[in-house]
């Protein structure tokens, strides 16, 4: 198993470390510091603060994702299904939750609101080609791996 070590600043005294729910879970839970309940109603989003900046080593990136339980027991994910925290920025991590159910949904203050999966990644040299490498899939698109 790979790890890293992250610097993380409480921005609040309220503020909540991120922690893992068990000994292999690959996301570490983000809790919402709130002074006190937000409402998201039906279709509505808002950010929800966590209190926390961290300093992600260069050559790995912070992937903000739903946590299951809120999306199925509340309807609740982050509006742009994954969130992206680059290794530059050191401002506050938020999140922004949109409430996809039919009914207002709360968030109370300290509720675990999103994981975030500490990953390496690639930077990628684009570089222009007049033509490309042919493969068995070519240019089908949508849906058509599931047609065989």
């Amino acid at each position: 198993m790979l790890t890293a070590n992250i610097s993380i600043k409480k921005l609040s005294p309220g503020a909540i470390l991120p922690s893992y729910g068990s000994e292999l879970a690959a996301g570490a839970d983000l809790y919402a510091c709130l002074a006190e309940t937000v409402i998201l109603e039906p279709g509505q989003t808002k950010l929800i603060p966590t209190g926390l900046a961290m300093a992600i080593p260069a050559g790995y990136a912070g992937l903000i994702y739903a946590r299951s339980g809120l999306a199925t027991k509340k309807g609740l994910a982050p509006a742009n299904k994954v969130g992206v925290i680059d290794p530059d920025y050191r401002g506050e991590i938020m999140v922004a939750l949109h409430n996809h159910s039919t009914v207002s949904a709360s968030i109370e203050p300290g509720e675990r609101i999103a994981q975030i999966i500490i990953t390496p990644y690639l930077t990628a040299q684009f570089e222009p080609a007049e033509e490309l490498d042919d493969t068995a899939r070519g240019e089908g698109g949508f849906g058509s791996t599931g047609s065989r």
